[in-house]
């Protein structure tokens, strides 16, 4: 339907507005906002009618409601003083008060289109977004590019809307040259986001763009110059844009803008990218490393949430692959973990340390619903998942786990701790008594590191149980590589059932391998 007001031209199936025939840039949602002010202009639209129409019975301030009608306004060269064409009644709404004229599209008869086969895909839209290029004469920067790209990630994880793959499933790609289409396939999404990163002084050029993974076209790029200072407002913006272009009928700015705290000093920002650089590699050695880098941030900054939280989420994913010793790490991760809720309660990554801790300290009930508070913030955070996963599976509830642990794979299908996520499904295997498939996970994770110890813990038990000595003896020997430390006494203390006869079990598996 084509509606006629004035000079203008507002084409629904086309999605255009002109006026004397030139497009009218426009915004999709405000698009859409004034197309349903149009086809309801004999009545007086509510607050809650557009709400319902525009933004699907979202969550909506008064003041995004507002800035999409001025918006509107705007482009028909109207504004709030003139309401030359939608007018606001006072307490009531909105209406569209122009003399409108409907003209159906002319039909077009076209030659029958050559049938494609569908495109697998997921049932929301999915992104991936990748290691910014550093662009900088220094390859020191490399951490600050990351942390640009890995900021714009995690905002638009936390719109519930997207699937959005986990950093270290598309950071894999970082420094080779691979077809955007290769990289779509491999990580199953229809758009992929790139950019560069040149840092010089106290300037930061900022260059993003958006593909159409299946066409392979740009469908937003942009370049932003700012002072450093300005550099989470840039992000912001990148976002914005980015959501924007994928689903029109999602665009909201409030929901895009970070909810973490704004660190007090850039230099604990710089720290805790540094920080998280090594975190990712899931070594004894990094992330120590990366406790040294977090606790200088805090130091800067004491309030800092999200350093608040990887160092409480460093110091027990320690304790869970026996790094080390409980007793001393959790206090030290509980204080971090609670300064980092208090310092930010909406941020998945707070309640995920929190969790963390609950768990390695037997509060499992705790521990889940902390999980589950960081994934409803974030639907898309696979770390929390595969925590969740892990949690489920010491609670008993092995069904749930595995299920939890293939969701954790599926949103990070590249991921190093893609290894981690394996061993905790088949961890929930082994104790659903399917050895089989828990041996066949746990080779797999070690097929993706074979320098973890929950898996080889996994394939020692299951092996044991199987009866298989041959394969007992050989995961039990490279386990001991691993964890020197291990010990029917340290499974029996350190890990945290909620069941004494899940304990026992994995006790038996252990020793019918010949742990003693």
């Amino acid at each position: 339907m084509r509606f006629r007001f004035e000079n203008h031209t507002l084409d629904c199936s086309l999605r255009e507005l002109t006026r004397d025939g030139t497009p009218v840039p426009m915004q999709p949602q405000v698009f859409d906002l004034l197309v349903y002010l149009v086809e309801q202009r004999d009545r007086v639209v509510s607050k809650d009618d557009l709400i319902a129409e525009v933004w699907g019975e979202r969550i909506v301030s008064d003041s995004a409601l507002n800035s999409r009608i001025n918006a509107a306004r705007k482009a028909l060269g109207d504004d709030g003083e003139a309401q030359r064409l939608i007018k606001t009644v006072p307490r009531k709404g909105f209406r569209f008060v122009g003399e409108v004229r409907e003209q159906a599209p002319a039909t077009a008869t076209f030659a029958p289109a050559q049938a494609t086969p569908p495109r697998t895909a997921p049932d929301r839209p999915a992104i991936a977004v990748l290691a910014f290029e550093n662009m900088s004469d220094d390859p020191e920067q490399e951490y600050f590019c990351d942390g640009i790209s890995e900021d714009i990630l995690t905002a638009l994880s936390k719109v519930r809307w997207f699937l959005v793959i986990a950093r270290n499933s598309s950071f894999t790609y970082k420094g080779r040259t691979v077809h955007i289409r290769e990289i779509a396939e491999e990580l199953g999404v229809g758009y992929v986001v790139e950019g560069s990163v040149r840092k010089a002084g106290d300037r930061v050029r900022i260059t993003a763009q958006l593909n159409d993974a299946t066409t392979g076209s740009h469908i937003w790029a942009e370049h932003y110059d700012r002072e450093l200072g300005d550099v989470f407002a840039v992000q912001d913006e990148i976002t914005n844009a980015i959501v924007a272009a994928i689903e029109p009928q999602i665009y909201a700015a409030e929901n895009f803008r970070a909810r973490r705290k704004q660190p007090a000093s850039l230099d604990a920002w710089d720290l805790l990218m540094r920080a998280l650089s090594h975190y990712w590699r899931i070594t004894r050695q990094d992330h120590r490393m990366a406790q040294a880098l977090l606790e200088q941030a805090i130091a800067i900054d004491p309030d800092y949430g999200q350093a608040l939280s990887l160092l409480a989420a460093s110091h027990m994913f320690g304790v869970h692959l026996g790094w080390s010793e409980r007793a001393t790490a959790a206090p030290i991760a509980e204080r971090a973990a609670l300064a980092a809720v208090r310092s930010d309660h909406e941020d998945p990554w707070a309640h995920t340390a929190l969790g963390s801790v609950y768990f390695s300290t037997r509060r499992l009930d705790d521990a889940l619903s902390e999980f589950e508070q960081a994934l409803a913030l974030n639907p898309n955070f696979s770390v929390a998942q595969g925590y969740y996963a892990l949690a489920l599976s010491y609670a008993g509830r092995s069904s749930e786990s595995y299920e939890a642990a293939q969701r954790a794979i599926r949103l990070s299908p590249r991921d190093p701790s893609l290894a981690i996520y394996y061993g905790i499904a088949g961890y929930a295997r082994f104790t659903e008594r399917h050895y089989d498939e828990a041996i066949a996970l746990a080779r797999e994770a070690i097929r993706h590191r074979g320098d973890l110890t929950g898996a080889y813990r996994v394939l020692v038990v299951s092996a044991g149980m199987t009866g298989d000595r041959k394969l007992a003896e050989t995961a039990l020997s490279e386990l001991r590589r691993t964890q020197p430390n291990i010990s029917l006494a340290w499974i029996a203390t350190q890990l945290p059932w909620n069941s004494d006869a899940d304990r026992e079990h994995y006790l038996e598996g252990f020793r019918r391998a010949g742990l003693g």
